[in-house]
């Protein structure tokens, strides 16, 4: 068990420096590439590559990270005002069902990663592999599943309601 507790909060500080690696990605080839052009007259022509690759990476491991961190985007209207028992049950079969629909969406990521990989295609001004972007897709659903599936179990495990690992539902 404590294997499992080094190698999750180990997978939690590569997720943290991926996501601010990638932030500070997108804010440097924002600025950098409209100074380019604000004192050149030419903008940058790897930037936009650079940055799609910094969003795709943010956006993908960020489901992940959101997941573990009880920070996801939730409509919890009727979820805050029903009574504990039903908070509950809910709180256990959405995170289930969640993780259910991201390993299904992983499994078409990864389908997706194998045919860009196998097609062999090349961004246009780097020319980098384009399967490098795609990489982060299943990675980072694959990840927020395993998330969600953790958020299942500590609801079933503890009798309060939790809305991630650590991030107990106080309403």
């Amino acid at each position: 068990m404590k294997v499992v507790k080094i190698l999750d909060r180990a997978l939690m500080k590569m997720e943290e420096y991926i996501l601010s690696y990638a932030i500070i990605v997108i804010a440097i080839m924002i600025v950098g590439n409209v100074l380019s052009r604000s004192i050149t007259g030419d903008g940058w022509s790897f930037s936009q590559e650079v940055s799609l690759f910094a969003v795709t990476v943010a956006t993908f491991m960020g489901i992940s990270y959101a997941a573990r961190k009880g920070r996801h985007i939730s409509m919890s209207a009727f979820f805050d005002i029903a009574p504990f028992p039903i908070r509950k049950a809910l709180s256990i079969i959405i995170p289930a069902i969640t993780s259910i629909l991201l390993f299904i969406l992983a499994k078409y990521g990864f389908d997706y990663f194998m045919s860009l990989y196998e097609s062999g295609r090349v961004t246009t001004a780097m020319r980098m592999p384009v399967y490098f972007m795609a990489f982060f897709v299943p990675l980072g659903l694959g990840l927020g599943a395993l998330q969600f599936l953790r958020n299942m179990w500590v609801n079933i495990k503890e009798k309060e309601v939790y809305l991630a690992q650590e991030k107990k539902d106080y309403s």
